[in-house]
């Protein structure tokens, strides 16, 4: 048996404990320290910035989740909000619900066009 064997071997019959006795004898030994504490300090910072994103969104899209019961004037209001629609896409847009009427919006905007599509009696939602 190698040597390198036979240390893989002994390494494997160590408990937790001796294991961990055993990096913190080698970290003074070689004055070096564990990666470990490094990935899992980096891994933290990495799931600390989507949460701190989240708080800070910026970018908000419209979804209309119900066209209701008076689709014609949420139709006519999907046009005035989406002019590059024509009446056929604002139609199947109103009919095809839930879909994103506008995205990457600010937040006042979609509070504006959550407003206006309520009143023709959507049911809407800004995510």
């Amino acid at each position: 048996m190698s040597k390198i064997e036979q240390l893989v071997a002994d390494l494997s019959t160590l408990t937790v404990l001796e294991a961990a006795e055993l990096s913190k004898a080698l970290e003074e030994a070689w004055g070096v320290s564990a990666a470990a504490p490094v990935a899992v300090a980096a891994a933290g910072g990495a799931a600390a910035a989507p949460a701190e994103a989240a708080e800070e969104q910026t970018e908000f899209t419209v979804v209309i989740v119900d066209g209701g019961d008076k689709k014609i004037n949420v139709i006519k209001e999907i046009r005035g909000i989406r002019s590059d629609l024509g009446l056929k896409e604002a139609k199947d847009l109103v009919e095809g619900a839930p879909q994103n009427v506008k995205e990457n919006i600010s937040k006042q905007e979609a509070a504006e066009i959550k407003a206006k599509l309520e009143a023709a009696g959507a049911k809407v939602e800004v995510k």
